[in-house]
């Protein structure tokens, strides 16, 4: 894909002619082709220097409807070819010196084929953990946002305040299902089967972790783990088996 640059009024700025609008209406323009963007994720990409609203004198955020071509670039760039944003950057500036920038063709995310690890360690993230600010960068995504995965269960942070492995890949599933318009309410589901799921497993464990023997204790980490990454591959399968025909 060709991005070539357009004419028009440089970033900031707007003809006369041209009315400025609110945040609020910008999100309304843009949920028809990006449902999942909220006002957090606007407030973001402007945090980090992709968009360059006017602010009012009492310091209230009016896009010109440049800016509102450019948000949708940025939202595109992100959703069709999973740019990080430092490239996408890069790319509204090449374009604004009047270069021509050549995308790479729509990608699809390996994740979302069904992924059926061995082990579930095999989705650990390689950092044994991030600090808050660290987390919100890495996922892109506001203050506002993790906050409400929080209120929910989703994930919560360590007494220190920062997010262990786990937690780290717990936000970014949701922040890929929240691509799809999937909201944190509609996840309390999943959780409550996550939870149900743990419990059986303890079960079946805990006898083990009681006994006197200390080598069948030992056992007993090596067991939760196989039975974690049965319950995985178990759930994928019932999924598909839900969805009958339509991923074949």
């Amino acid at each position: 894909m060709l991005l070539t640059p357009k004419g028009g009024a440089e970033r900031g700025t707007a003809p006369a002619a041209d009315p400025l609008v609110s945040i609020g209406a910008v999100l309304g323009r843009l949920r028809d082709e990006f449902p999942e963007v909220t006002i957090s994720k606007i407030r973001f990409l402007e945090a980090e220097g992709l968009v360059e609203p006017r602010r009012t004198p009492s310091g209230y955020r009016k896009f010109s409807p440049e800016d509102v071509e450019r948000l949708g670039l940025v939202l595109r760039m992100q959703r069709d070819h999973y740019l990080p944003l430092k490239v996408i950057k890069e790319h509204l500036e090449a374009l604004a010196r009047g270069e021509q920038v050549a995308l790479p063709g729509p990608q699809r995310d390996r994740r979302d084929v069904w992924p059926v690890p061995e082990d579930p360690a095999d989705d650990q993230p390689t950092a044994a953990r991030l600090g808050r600010a660290e987390l919100l960068a890495a996922l892109e995504v506001g203050e506002d946002e993790l906050a409400e995965w929080e209120s929910y269960g989703l994930i919560a942070a360590l007494e220190d305040g920062s997010y262990d492995a786990d937690a780290v890949t717990v936000a970014r599933l949701v922040a890929d299902l929240g691509r799809f318009g999937l909201e944190p309410r509609h996840l309390r589901v999943m959780k409550a089967a996550a939870e149900r799921e743990a419990g059986l497993v303890e079960q079946v464990v805990a006898p083990l972790r009681r006994h006197r023997n200390p080598q069948t204790r030992a056992h007993a980490e090596a067991t939760t783990r196989e039975l974690a990454g049965l319950s995985v591959r178990l759930h994928a399968a019932l999924v598909r088996t839900a969805l009958g025909g339509r991923l074949h």
